[in-house]
């Protein structure tokens, strides 16, 4: 028997880029197309998840740029820092909790399904870590609701991609197994989430699927022994997760490459 209910339908953009201006290509326009694709949809997403990169210099103009692009989708944006971005900047454009330096983390209630963002930078480097707490944060953070399904996002993605630049500026092989068995204990976490790698990726971490959205701007190329990482004209996109009963899907959508990449 069919069933006609409308899923949740939560939307992950990552790795905009705003002021980057890499190989030519214009990251404005980039989010731009993305933005009009989204609206294109015949089903409106629910939520918004920008994880990561959301600008190349963490200046407080690009965020509001960010903010201008974002806004025709009307959704708020639940934004978590990536290696590019600066988190007073950023705490203070989106209005997040904490100060200055304090790890971006937080929980959101979207009603069928729970979003948890995970600070996972480390100031001034491109890799990743979960230290300072960030691993006992959020197994308390899990325990408050453990009967709501969780999306737990981050920026660096808790995976080895195999590719030698990635696995440099990763996220530390000590915290994504410290995160592996806060997982464990938390059968909510349905899905893991993350940017950074410009490529969509999926893997698995303590039994559950973790998911990389492409970037908005420019893709890494596949490559498996270049110690170089060289982006490539692949076609941009987003995810789409979606909740029903329970279950989660999620989706890649991509756009049309964009001129000048290569």
């Amino acid at each position: 028997m069919s069933d006609d209910r409308a899923p949740f339908l939560l939307l992950q953009i990552s790795d905009p880029h705003i002021g980057a201006s890499w190989e030519g290509a214009d990251p404005d326009e980039a989010l731009l197309r993305a933005v009009e694709a989204i609206l294109s949809l015949p089903d409106r997403p629910d939520a918004l998840l920008v994880s990561g990169d959301l600008t190349d210099n963490g200046a407080p103009e690009e965020y509001q740029r960010v903010r201008e692009l974002l806004a025709p989708l009307d959704l708020q944006p639940h934004v978590l820092p990536g290696n590019h971005d600066l988190r007073g900047p950023l705490r203070e454009a989106f209005g997040l909790p904490g100060e200055g330096e304090e790890p971006v983390s937080y929980a959101v209630d979207l009603g069928p399904l729970r979003l948890i963002c995970l600070d996972s930078i480390v100031p001034g480097a491109e890799g990743g870590s979960l230290d300072g707490g960030r691993v006992e944060w959020l197994d308390a953070a899990l325990a408050e609701d453990p009967g709501t399904p969780t999306v737990l996002a981050l920026h660096h993605p808790p995976l080895r991609t195999e590719i030698p630049t990635f696995e440099r500026i990763g996220l530390a092989p000590d915290s994504r197994e410290a995160l592996a068995e806060v997982v464990a204990r938390h059968p909510q976490v349905t899905r893991i989430v993350a940017g950074h790698v410009h490529r969509s990726i999926v893997a698995d971490l303590a039994g559950r699927a973790v998911v990389t959205a492409p970037s908005t701007y420019l893709q890494a190329a596949l490559n498996f022994t270049s110690p170089k990482l060289t982006m490539c004209p692949d076609s941009p996109g987003f995810a789409v997760h979606a909740l029903r009963d329970g279950s989660l899907a999620t989706h890649i959508q991509r756009l049309p490459g964009l001129e000048g990449a290569g």
